[in-house]
C-alpha cells in the first residue's frame, strides 16, 4: 500500500475506531447509572431521619409532562443483605389521596413508584407504588412486546412483606411536601431474582412520581417514551 494511502487509511478508518474504543461508555461512566451503597438494616419511619440515609445521595426525579410545575422530587436508595431501601422526597402543596386500600389503583392519585428489573434475560420486572396515605401496591409485571399486566404476590406474609411509612409536612401556609420510605425484601422478588445483589452487581430500574393538582404531572428518573412500562429505557443501578 503506498505511503500516502496508508496515512489516509489510518486517519479515516483506524483512528475513529480507536477513538470510539477509548471513549466507549462503561458502567462506571454511564450517565444513566447510579451507585447504591450497602447498609446495615434499619427501621423505616417515613421521614428519612435514619442516620444511614446520610450515606446516600439524592437522585433527581424530573417532571416530564407538565412544564408549569415548580415541584421537585428526589429519591435515595440503599441496599442491605436482606433487601432494598428507598426514600422519596416530593414537594407538594396539595395532596390528592382518597384511596384507602392496599393494591388499589394508586397511580390514579398522588403516588411514588419504583420499577426493578434485576434479570434482563426475562421481560419481567417488579413494580412498587406507595401513596401519601401509606397504602401500597406490589406486583410482578410480565411485559411481552408492550403487553404488560401486573400479578399480585402469593403468600404475601412474613419475610416476604415490605416495610413502609410516609409523612406529610406543613408550614404556616399549609402542605409543603411529603416523603415515602420503604424496604423491599429480596424474597419478594422471587423468582426473577436468583441471588441478592453483591458488590459489582447491576440491575435495570426506574423511579417515578405522579402528582395530581390542577394538572397531572409525571416525573421520572430516566425518560421513557409512551409510559412508565418502557423497560428498555430504564437506567442502571450499580451496587457498591
Amino acid at each position: 500500500m503506498p505511503h500516502t494511502i496508508k496515512i489516509l487509511f489510518y486517519l479515516f478508518v483506524l483512528l475513529p475506531r480507536l477513538t470510539d474504543a477509548q471513549t466507549a461508555t462503561t458502567p462506571e461512566t454511564n450517565p444513566n447509572a447510579i451507585h447504591i451503597k450497602q447498609t446495615p438494616d434499619f427501621a423505616v419511619t417515613g421521614d428519612g431521619t435514619a442516620l444511614q440515609w446520610k450515606n446516600a445521595d439524592w437522585v433527581p426525579v424530573l417532571s416530564r409532562s407538565n412544564p408549569k410545575t415548580s415541584y421537585h422530587a428526589n429519591v435515595k436508595l440503599l441496599y442491605s443483605t436482606l433487601g432494598i431501601y428507598c426514600l422519596f422526597s416530593c414537594e407538594d402543596r396539595k395532596i390528592t389521596a382518597t384511596l384507602n386500600a392496599d393494591f388499589a389503583d394508586l397511580f390514579k392519585e398522588d403516588v411514588v413508584e419504583v420499577f426493578f428489573w434485576p434479570d434482563e434475560a426475562v421481560p419481567i420486572y417488579f413494580e412498587y407504588e406507595l401513596s401519601p396515605n401509606n397504602y401500597e401496591l406490589a406486583i410482578l409485571v410480565p411485559n411481552l412486546n408492550g403487553n404488560a399486566f401486573g400479578w399480585r404476590p402469593w403468600h404475601y406474609e412474613g419475610d416476604r412483606t415490605t416495610r413502609h411509612a410516609t409523612r406529610i409536612f406543613h408550614d404556616d401556609k399549609g402542605i409543603t411536601s411529603w416523603t415515602a420510605e420503604f424496604f423491599i425484601p429480596y424474597s419478594l422478588l422471587s423468582p426473577i431474582l436468583k441471588t441478592p445483589p453483591q458488590k459489582g452487581s447491576q440491575w435495570r430500574a426506574n423511579m417515578y412520581r405522579i402528582d395530581y393538582d390542577e394538572e397531572v404531572s409525571y416525573f421520572s428518573w430516566q425518560l421513557t417514551r409512551k409510559n412508565f412500562h418502557d423497560y428498555q429505557r430504564f437506567g442502571t443501578l450499580l451496587f457498591d
